[in-house]
């Protein structure tokens, strides 16, 4: 059975990092996704994760109900996106488009098609609004139950549910044919 969230911040609290190194591996994935709903971009996304277990392991002493540590590492996430976003927002460039060399074949139209899909998928992503971003990500990306949202997100299951479908309508209609493209499956 593994140990409980409550357990292992005490153990950090008595400076295990193993204990820490835990709480990561199992938060991580909904971190992510956290962070990706408040930043729209995987390499921020990242840094936003990395940034808010540095800050989590700094203040572990103020986690006040250690048997929520999930939740409150959300708000520390959540809190680090926020920022992330407004660093961003000062120093925004258009991206030099890579030519990549010449490459054909089958494989390459696949790969260019996916590239295509992610950048449609992550621009309808970022015209909801940022509750219903975190849990489509969270339910549909990390597998999570709305029972786990709700805490996540402080909101209602039954609020979970009506986000989650009014975030499937808003993606549906801005993704057009994309929404109803079947996955490649090679």
């Amino acid at each position: 059975m593994a140990e409980s969230d409550a357990s292992l911040v005490a153990r950090v609290r008595l400076g295990d990092t193993a204990a820490f190194e835990i709480l990561m591996r199992r938060h991580y994935r909904v971190a992510y996704f956290v962070a990706l709903a408040g930043v729209n971009n995987d390499t921020d996304a990242e840094d936003v994760c990395q940034d808010a277990f540095v800050a989590a392991w700094r203040h572990i002493a103020d986690c006040r109900e250690p048997d929520r540590f999930g939740a409150w590492l959300v708000r520390i996430v959540r809190n680090t996106a926020h920022n992330r976003r407004d660093y961003l927002r000062v120093r925004v460039a258009e991206p030099i488009e890579s030519g990549g060399g010449v490459a054909g074949g089958e494989a390459s139209d696949a790969r260019a098609l996916r590239h295509e899909l992610r950048g449609q998928l992550m621009r309808a992503l970022a015209e909801l609004r940022p509750v219903q971003r975190e849990i489509v990500l969270l339910h549909d990306l990390a597998g999570l139950r709305h029972a786990e949202i709700a805490e996540r997100v402080q909101v209602s299951e039954n609020m979970s549910r009506r986000h989650l479908s009014d975030a499937r309508k808003r993606l549906r209609a801005l993704l057009g044919d994309y929404a109803t493209l079947e996955p490649d499956h090679d």
